[in-house]
């Protein structure tokens, strides 16, 4: 799946650690996410969208 993570961590000056910490899981997790290794789940998605205050779709896409 395609997103659009790292771009927005990086705008907001956040590493992955601090990203991590803001959703409560390991800098593995975003790191795979990032990197299109790993899908995360939709509980997860939707934590993600709310730390960035946009909506899953436009961060996240099909391949």
């Amino acid at each position: 799946m395609k997103n659009l993570l790292r771009e927005l961590r990086a705008q907001r000056g956040w590493s992955q650690t601090e990203l991590a910490e803001r959703l409560k899981v390991s800098r593995q997790t975003i790191n795979a996410i990032e990197n299109e290794r790993y899908d995360p789940s939709l509980p997860l998605a939707f934590d993600i969208a709310k730390v960035f205050e946009m909506p899953i779709e436009a961060i996240f896409s099909a391949d």
